[in-house]
């Protein structure tokens, strides 16, 4: 039988985060590096467990792994207190990263993250949640949009010599 379970990140499972969050982005991104060195620079400065300790320790954020039948396979970082000059409220959050490995996308991981992260946003007290998206991830997009996110403006952010065109996207929480 199918089982998703989805728990708080500690610093014990900094690794865990760190090892899944190279293999998801590589996963996402890698095929648009045509510099690996930046994407290994990439890695270093975002996704080593020094980094990944610290973001952890940060009482702003708050991390969750899901695993599919035992098997870590996504995670979720929400940023309590993010504002952005796209949104309007002062008490919101942002879903900053939610990676789920490609071999599992079709199983509801990515709705069962980010329902942790929408809960945890309201209980902070948080009046709408953000994030940004690659525009030509048409599936998260899609996803998000199913689950009540709009897009309210666009931004660039460039590694290495990449430059990528990203959504903001938005929900009211109630």
């Amino acid at each position: 039988m199918e089982n998703i379970i989805v728990k708080e990140a500690t610093l014990n499972d900094a690794q865990l985060i760190a090892l899944l969050g190279r293999i998801t982005f590589t996963e996402t991104f890698g095929h648009y590096f045509r510099n690996l060195e930046d994407l290994q620079n990439y890695y270093n400065n975002t996704f080593s467990v020094e980094k990944i300790k610290n973001s952890i320790l940060n009482p702003n954020n708050v991390f969750w792994i899901a695993f599919y039948n035992q098997l870590p396979v996504g995670y979720a970082k929400l940023k309590l207190n993010s504002t952005s000059n796209f949104i309007e409220h002062k008490k919101t959050s942002q879903l900053q990263k939610i990676y789920v490995l490609k071999d599992f996308l079709t199983k509801q991981i990515g709705r069962e993250l980010q329902n942790c992260a929408i809960d945890r946003a309201l209980v902070y007290g948080s009046k709408q949640i953000w994030l940004s998206v690659l525009q030509s991830n048409i599936r998260a997009i899609s996803f998000y949009t199913k689950t009540g996110f709009t897009n309210i403006g666009t931004h660039n952010f460039q590694i290495g010599i990449e430059d990528f065109n990203f959504n903001v996207m938005q929900k009211y929480l109630t």
